[in-house]
């Protein structure tokens, strides 16, 4: 079926004007009778108490709008880095992006992570360039250096129309052909550039000023007449993009109808619709059904997460999110709120915001919530917002760097767990996988040695909890966890056993292995001065960084390379400082390495496994009734798989 609507998100740099230009754009097509602005704290999309305090946009916020026949979904998103997440969980439902540059600054660094994104996603792109009316602005300095950047598609389709028809009549052998024979009318023109805009081959640009609404219109008339609508499968599917709670605590589920219908009453698995609504800003209405291309609003759904595809027979897959946080922070609790009642509080943000894996860990006699964080601009934000919906007052500790543990080479893994009237063994082969692979379960265990029932309860089991290391207690990644044997027993068995057996199997092979300790990196784009190139140079190797051979212009040097977030997640104000303000870097999570430091990160955590009682090395075995511990070193000799 085709679809009647089209999904476009609005993506910056912060403070690249993104939010003004948004409310030109409602504006200009009849949604708002005036236009906000984000210094007056009264525009239309940043309507939350914090956004409207800081000036920025945390929260992504949907609109429809409507261009002469063609209708549209607009989704706001969050320029600020700390809150990229949630920028990239809406990637995934866009049909065409706009771009906003600013114009007296140029492409900054989270520019160019986000026009990454945008190509890793395949996402058609319209390029604002923004805040042409400010000092520093210069379009033929600028527009250089976007196509330097962003490639030759990149096209002004504000110029003379003459030489707007000389770029675009290399589109295609077919459009320079009725060029050249003079058959090229405009209805042919504009279905090639649909094309080409369509298969990311062109990326019309546009010059302007939100604030004095010029260039909006332009901007407006290029998207009316250079999209088109997508054709979807009959059968129903969605994408969830967000989760929200509303103000009465309903639980809901943003999703893009990615084929077929949703309605009302519907099953979705196990769980059904209970109501559908469509968001305008902070209002909605509610509708019984929603077609394939359109975004929406759906309650009932309890099990389903941001970024996981749906059909009418459940959840189908999950993403792989490309922007991940890399820092972790204490949870403090300011008031005395019990701690379970304040992470039970916390797990109903962490739905919305599923980068923040809200984990609460015992340690000896001791618990304490954890959480992953982009930044420390989200801390503040987060901090605030726990006040705002439960009253509860809490705190942080130091942002630390998200550490990672793997293993050098191949080792079995053996639990056993047997107290009184319960019996389990599991045997695990946990091998090194690729850098960046995760964590990849396989099954090699035959029926005859172990029930599908038991099978299948191992592999949840493996799956279903965040395995960590014993260097630093940091978690296990980039490894094959492959169930070869089980035991049961056909009297004392129960579910609850395996998963015992299991963890403990995890364990006692970690203890055997050679372990290494991984780090996140960044990759990096460093441009400065052509002066200050020695001064980079030795700045990238002072921090543990690796570097390309530079690319040098007469004005700028141009280095890429990597190196160790520990070390280089402060230096973009270095930058700033020693080049005042001339010199930009860009940054990129680029996967975890073995930590370039390791013995010195170690001795700082001092993660002590031995008092690390929620995961335990050891196995209970039964003697004469009872059960006793065996530690892990000795479980290779009383197990019962041989």
């Amino acid at each position: 079926m085709r679809s009647k609507e089209s999904v476009i998100g609005i993506l910056a740099h912060v403070d690249a004007g993104k939010t003004t230009l948004t409310e030109a754009v409602l504006f200009r097509t009849g949604v708002i009778r005036r236009l906000g602005r984000v210094d007056k704290k009264d525009s239309h999309f940043d309507s939350h108490e914090l956004e409207r305090n800081r000036g920025i946009t945390i929260f992504s916020k949907q609109n429809p709008f409507v261009l002469g026949e063609k209708h549209f979904t607009l989704i706001d998103t969050p320029g600020h880095l700390d809150f990229s997440a949630e920028m990239e969980r809406t990637l995934g439902v866009l049909d065409y992006a706009v771009l906003v540059i600013d114009g007296a600054v140029g492409i900054q660094s989270h520019t160019e992570t986000i026009w990454q994104l945008l190509c890793e996603y395949n996402i058609p792109v319209f390029i604002f360039v923004n805040k042409t009316d400010r000092d520093g602005f210069n379009k033929e300095n600028l527009f250089n250096e976007i196509k330097s950047r962003f490639g030759n598609g990149c096209i002004d389709f504000t110029q003379q129309k003459e030489e707007l028809d000389e770029e675009l009549s290399m589109i295609s052998e077919e459009m320079l052909e009725a060029f050249i024979e003079g058959n090229a009318d405009e209805e042919f023109v504009t279905n090639e550039v649909i094309k080409a805009v369509a298969n990311r081959q062109i990326f019309p640009c546009y010059f302007g000023s939100a604030l004095q609404d010029t260039g909006v219109d332009k901007l407006l008339e290029g998207i009316e007449k250079h999209t088109s609508y997508k054709e979807y499968p009959d059968e129903f599917s969605a994408r969830i993009y967000k989760i929200l709670h509303d103000n009465q605590g309903n639980r809901l589920s943003f999703m893009k109808i990615t084929g077929g219908k949703i309605s009302v009453k519907m099953l979705v698995g196990d769980e059904k619709i209970d109501a559908i609504r469509i968001y305008s800003g902070e209002k909605h209405q509610a509708v019984q059904e929603v077609s394939a291309g359109s975004v929406c609003a759906v309650s009932g759904l309890a099990s389903v997460s941001a970024g996981e595809m749906i059909t009418q027979n459940g959840i189908n897959k999950n993403s792989c999110m490309k922007l991940n946080p890399l820092l972790s922070a204490q949870v403090i609790i300011c008031d005395g709120t019990d701690i379970h009642t304040a992470y039970r509080n916390l797990r109903v943000i962490d739905e919305e915001l599923p980068e923040l894996s809200v984990r609460i860990f015992k340690y000896s006699d001791t618990e304490q919530i954890q959480i992953r964080v982009m930044g420390r601009i989200q801390l503040e934000i987060l901090r605030s917002l726990v006040k705002e919906r439960f009253g509860m007052d809490i705190d942080f500790g130091p942002c630390k760097i998200l550490y990672k543990e793997t293993i050098k080479a191949p080792v079995m893994g053996y639990g056993h767990y047997e107290p009184l009237r319960h019996y389990a063994e599991t045997q695990l082969r946990i091998e090194p996988n690729e850098r960046n692979s995760g964590i990849v379960i396989e099954n090699e265990c035959s029926l005859e040695v172990l029930d599908s029932n038991f099978q299948h309860l191992i592999l949840t089991h493996i799956a279903e909890k965040e395995h960590i290391g014993i260097l630093t207690g940091s978690p296990l990644t980039d490894a094959k966890i492959v169930l070869t044997a089980g035991r049961s027993h056909l009297k004392h068995t129960e579910g609850g056993d395996f998963r015992e057996a299991t963890y403990r199997a995890i364990r006692q092979g970690l203890e055997k292995a050679e372990n290494i300790l991984l780090e996140p990196y960044y990759s990096f784009t460093l441009r400065v001065p052509i002066n200050l190139f020695g001064r980079a140079i030795s700045d990238i190797q002072r921090l543990c960084g690796e570097f390309l051979p530079p690319e040098m212009t007469e004005t700028e040097a141009i280095i890429k390379g990597t190196g160790p977030v520990s070390e280089f997640m402060d230096y973009p104000e270095e930058v700033v400082s020693y080049t005042s303000g001339k010199g930009v870097i860009s940054m990129r999570e680029n996967g975890y390495r073995p930590c370039h430091n390791a013995d010195e990160v170690i001795s700082q955590i001092g993660y002590d496994k031995e008092r690390d009682m929620e995961n335990p090395s050891s196995s209970v075995f039964c003697s004469h009734g009872a059960g006793f511990e065996v530690k892990w070193y000795d479980v290779d000799n009383m197990r019962h798989i041989k």
